[in-house]
């Protein structure tokens, strides 16, 4: 009798040992699934890796927003991140496509700032995935800046995500994000750009490049592969530096395998207007998405405040009622002759390496 109790004692304890180790397990398994976030079964076009951050205070449903960070604007890139985050409390994860030479120096910025508690995913694009679908001339603007392309890959970045936000570097936003993630995408529309046409923009005119508010400036309407997709030469253009993308439409369209198609026409056909100044990424939009989009609100995408002439048109009280500031053209705000570069130096953080610096006339 006394065995029996013996042996239902120790079965008793083992059984307990048991518990606990399948508990401490299952606890372990939890912290990585949390802190690691493993795409199963997807194979990427780039190499990526999470923030040690990720499961920082902000909670609620993610706003994915992607950022471009070339080395030579990571300045920029952290301005537009650290307004971003700061105008909000929503939960925004912003998925950064980079280059490997930058990453050191990214991360760096990001962890040594006040930048270090937000939320982000590294991904390393891989220029190669361009061959054949630009010019390989280092001269030509598109071959020296492949992470301009990056937007035509948002479901492969971001694929666990239904809807997601792509910004310009050259922006600082002054609203909060989630009103721009909550834009109304009409049915079966992949994505909602900002009309050249609208009110807003209409106040800056991009002198010396063309007629760039609408298709003409964009496109050679006298290729016949142009000719043939009907479009009208003086519809509206609209501008692809801030835009909101329903993945899954774009998924379901096949939008980035069209994208590739015109870019890899262009370079047999010479399909792009002229006059495109810095615009290298917006003809095939323009073809993919003609009278297929929705429209973003005026006011979160004032722009061609890096154009000569025409950011000076604005009043300060525009600028400060504006929800997001787009410094597109050729004069930068972390550089000379930008208008309203003190709106954006409230945002920018100061390199901890030392390495990039803006230019102002009191530090010459």
């Amino acid at each position: 009798m006394a065995l029996k109790r013996v042996n239902v004692i120790i079965l008793v304890l083992l059984a307990v040992a048991f518990l606990i180790i399948v508990q401490r397990n299952l606890l372990n398994l939890s912290d990585f699934l949390h802190t690691e976030k493993p795409d199963e079964g997807v194979i990427l076009p780039f190499e990526s890796e999470l923030s040690p951050d990720l499961n920082s205070a902000r909670t609620g449903e993610e706003i994915p927003v992607l950022i471009t960070a070339a080395e030579d604007r990571l300045g920029a890139v952290v301005a537009a991140m650290n307004s971003v985050y700061r105008n909000s409390k929503a939960n925004v994860v912003f998925t950064i496509v980079t280059l490997n030479e930058t990453v050191a120096h990214l991360k760096a910025w990001l962890s040594n700032t006040r930048l270090n508690s937000v939320k982000y995913k590294l991904v390393i694009f891989k220029p190669e995935l361009l061959n054949g679908k630009i010019s390989k001339d280092p001269q030509t603007p598109e071959a020296a800046k492949p992470l301009t392309f990056a937007r035509f890959y948002l479901p492969a970045y971001i694929p666990e995500a239904e809807k997601a936000i792509y910004l310009d570097d050259d922006v600082i936003v002054q609203g909060d994000i989630q009103e721009l993630y909550e834009t109304n995408l009409k049915p079966g529309h992949a994505a909602a750009f900002s009309d050249d046409c609208d009110s807003a923009s209409a106040k800056g005119i991009v002198r010396g490049a063309g007629n760039q508010n609408n298709y003409i400036g964009f496109l050679d309407f006298k290729k016949e592969a142009i000719k043939k997709l009907g479009m009208r030469a003086t519809t509206c253009s609209f501008n692809p530096g801030v835009f909101i993308a329903n993945l899954t439409e774009w998924k379901n369209q096949n939008i980035t395998q069209q994208l590739e198609h015109w870019m890899e026409l262009n370079t047999q056909e010479d399909l792009y207007g002229k006059t495109l100044a810095e615009s290298i990424t917006t003809p095939p939009l323009l073809i993919v998405f003609y009278k297929r989009h929705s429209s973003i609100d005026p006011m979160w995408h004032v722009r061609h405040l890096g154009v000569t002439g025409a950011g000076s048109r604005y009043s300060s009280q525009f600028v400060k009622a504006a929800k997001l500031l787009h410094w597109n053209g050729h004069y930068k705000p972390w550089g000379r002759g930008s208008s309203f570069a003190d709106v954006w130096d409230k945002w920018f953080i100061p390199d901890p390496t030392g390495k990039f610096r803006p230019v102002r006339r009191h530090t010459d």
